[in-house]
């Protein structure tokens, strides 16, 4: 991510209680089947997280610059592992997801899990699909950010990060799950950073991968880009099933330059399989990449 992650717990018991109930879902449950429609991710999209203090505080105004530019999904942070709550300043989220809405534009919530405290990750996930906005709006869909490797026994958080998506799947009902996944070139450029990532068992319970596929700051020119992000989708189709659906995120938006942009888009374009694509994130994205995204948006 562009910015770093750090910052009541359920009683004794209850805890115990809920993480045995995880741990055994991850070795024993039967896969959750899939049961919405992805095309909430499609379109062309952004980011916004819980440190855009500047989007929240003009949401309307907000909202209405994003439909300026044509954008149909809002990917919103609700919290992640390390926040004091569990869904972050939901009066002033409330009032922005309405303003998303009165605007046509789609709400996804995204929520990252640090895999070390289940309970927790379990209930800040579902506060996704119970969270009610001042209108009773609630979100499109809902979104794990799978990146964390704060756990570090490797095994142990990949049980948990599909025990985790399984039960807010069985959840969720007919509210689309989306998994945002380590970057698959990423990966395999650095396999020590997570052995074994369980790219089969997460598709099996979700409807769509997001992966973050940045290249910004470390590769750069049209062919260096290009040649990444086209790699990167072919191995999350190798990995995840080849009808798996994509939307693809690039960035950090204010760390490609002209080249990279045009790189970025010409290998999601040429592609021609993913439903959807955004940088991260809304803060940082310029006019010039806007104008290089709107081809994508046509």
């Amino acid at each position: 991510m562009s910015r770093p992650y750090g910052f009541g717990v359920f009683r004794v018991l209850a805890c115990a209680v809920v993480t045995a109930a995880i741990c055994s879902i991850g070795t024993a449950s039967a896969p959750a089947a899939k049961s919405a429609d992805a095309a909430v991710f499609g379109g062309l999209g952004t980011w916004v997280d819980i440190y855009d203090g500047a989007v929240y505080a003009a949401p309307d105004r907000t909202a209405q610059r994003m439909a300026a530019r044509r954008i149909k999904s809002v990917w919103v942070e609700t919290a992640n592992y390390g926040a004091a709550v569990d869904v972050v300043d939901p009066v002033r989220l409330g009032r922005f997801v309405d303003a998303l809405h009165a605007r046509g534009i789609r709400a996804v919530a995204w929520y990252l899990p640090g895999h070390v405290k289940p309970a927790l990750d379990t209930r800040r996930a579902l506060a996704m699909l119970s969270f009610r906005t001042p209108r009773g709006g609630e979100f499109d869909g809902i979104a794990l950010n799978i990146e964390s490797t704060r756990l570090r026994n490797v095994g142990l958080r990949s049980r948990r990060a599909v025990a985790l998506t399984r039960e807010v799947r069985d959840a969720s009902g007919d509210v689309p799950l989306a998994i945002v996944p380590f970057n698959p070139r990423g990966l395999e450029r650095r396999p020590s950073t997570w052995p074994g990532f369980p790219w089969a068992e997460l598709a099996e319970s979700s409807d769509a991968f997001a992966p973050m596929v940045y290249t910004g700051g470390a590769y750069t020119g049209f062919d260096a880009t290009y040649g990444y992000v086209t790699r990167a989708l072919r191995l999350l189709r190798a990995q995840a099933g080849p009808d798996v659906q994509i939307h693809v995120a690039g960035g950090v938006a204010n760390r490609l330059g002209r080249e990279e942009l045009q790189g970025f888009v010409a290998a999601v374009a040429d592609d021609g399989g993913t439903i959807g694509v955004s940088l991260y994130d809304w803060m940082t994205t310029e006019p010039a990449a806007w104008r290089e995204l709107a081809r994508l948006s046509r």
